[in-house]
């Protein structure tokens, strides 16, 4: 379906949500859905379901929170089918530009004051950068350089939550739901979108994926390559080391074995390059790079140890590298595309950052499973009618929701409990 066209940007946007309106059940919750994309993408502020009421429906803004709180919270339509049709129509857009490059697993994290939400507990959040209370989500994105898109979206439920039935009935959470890994959960991701045929032959993810051999293994078994970002202690085997031939001395696995640090700060001079890498089609950077072949763990069996490229940086001016990744792209893959591929992540943290900022997808304020859920497949819908709009495209700019005439809360709304209103 070609989203280019006639008239405004919103009656393209309209066009693209009738899409949507086919796969969403029962023809009650048309309206919601229209209403529901359109406070996405064209309210000011936070995308939360009391102002998106107050703005789609001023004359009637008590009714309106009550059927879009219905719709979120408690609609018994499928995420699985309304993020199919958002992959049918939106794809096909960013393929314009380029072929799919790779698949990106990633989590995303949101605060959370106290411990009612779903998922909600004390471990990382990468948003802001150490522990605290808050929600995550794994996530698999389809990347090309030009634009991203989600396709598998799933809350990780830390197993405090998984174990307590009384918790679990409170917030909905299903009954097939037990507790994974996020590396686990990703992994079913992964092997979704094989069984679907989607397109793409890499897949990439960050060192709290990549240090997961597991997970490295199974894409592998997959069929697919992958370029991991993995930790500076990770045990590797020196490319000198001979294979098959036990130590003299010692048996054990860290007989061979050295950490990717150690082997980075062994490295000659020579061996450090200064390679230029694209974000996107446009923005150009470089840094120093070294790569070598490895083979992964201590183990020398090769059943057991495969060999492959570890790709080290260390920017100009740093003490030492920062970061690393493991890759099984192809022993000729030319320097530069090593580096291009690892860097690709770039993508989809770019692309986070808009869908929080530009669709409110942290702006949930709904406690259950499947509100946590719906919110994030719609908001992920609206953000694919962005992504996929020509002029928004290559990614240089900002695919800014701004660009839709923007809807004001109405003069006379109060929020619930505020003190006008009471």
């Amino acid at each position: 379906m070609g989203l280019r066209g006639r008239e405004s940007i919103t009656s393209r946007f309209m066009q693209y949500v009738e899409g949507l309106v086919d796969v969403i059940g029962h023809a009650d919750r048309a309206g919601p859905l229209r209403d529901y994309c359109t406070g996405l993408v064209a309210a000011s502020g936070r995308k939360s379901v009391e102002p998106m009421a107050a703005i789609t429906a001023p004359g009637r803004t008590a009714a309106q929170h009550q059927s879009l709180l219905h719709f979120v919270g408690q609609g018994a339509w499928s995420d699985d089918a309304v993020l199919t049709k958002v992959r049918e129509m939106v794809l096909p857009e960013i393929e314009r530009h380029g072929a799919i490059k790779a698949w990106i697993i990633d989590d995303t994290s949101f605060p959370k004051k106290g411990e009612r939400s779903v998922g909600v507990a004390h471990q990382y959040c990468g948003q802001l950068g150490k522990q605290a209370n808050c929600q995550v989500a794994v996530s698999l994105s389809l990347a090309n350089d030009a634009a991203s898109l989600p396709v598998a979206y799933r809350l990780y439920l830390p197993k405090t939550w998984a174990e307590d039935d009384e918790r679990r009935r409170k917030v909905g959470v299903p009954d097939d739901i037990d507790f994974k890994t996020k590396p686990e959960i990703a992994l079913e991701q992964i092997q979704w979108a094989c069984e679907m045929g989607l397109p793409g032959d890499l897949v990439l993810f960050d060192a709290g994926y990549g240090h997961d051999s597991k997970l490295r293994a199974s894409v592998t078994e997959l069929g697919k390559a992958y370029v991991a970002g993995i930790q500076p202690q990770t045990l590797v085997s020196k490319p000198s080391t001979r294979r098959g031939r036990a130590p003299k001395k010692r048996r054990d696995d860290e007989a061979t074995a050295i950490s990717v640090k150690t082997l980075a700060l062994q490295l000659p001079k020579k061996a450090w390059h200064t390679i230029e890498w694209r974000e996107g089609t446009n923005e150009r950077l470089s840094s120093r790079f070294a790569r070598i072949r490895v083979y992964v763990g201590a183990n020398n069996e090769p059943k057991k140890s495969a060999k492959e490229w570890l790709l080290i940086e260390w920017p100009e001016g740093e003490d030492e590298p920062t970061k690393y990744w493991l890759s099984t792209l192809p022993q000729n893959i030319p320097f530069r595309d090593l580096v291009d591929a690892a860097k690709l992540r770039w993508r989809i943290e770019r692309d986070y950052q808009e869908l929080k900022q530009e669709v409110g997808l942290g702006h949930f304020e709904g406690r259950g499973w499947r509100g946590f859920h719906h919110h994030a497949t719609l908001c992920i819908a609206a953000y694919g009618f962005l992504v996929s709009e020509r002029e928004t495209i290559p990614p240089s700019r900002s695919r800014s929701a701004r660009r839709f005439p923007q809807l004001a809360v109405p003069d006379s709304y109060r929020p619930r409990g505020s003190a006008v209103a009471a």
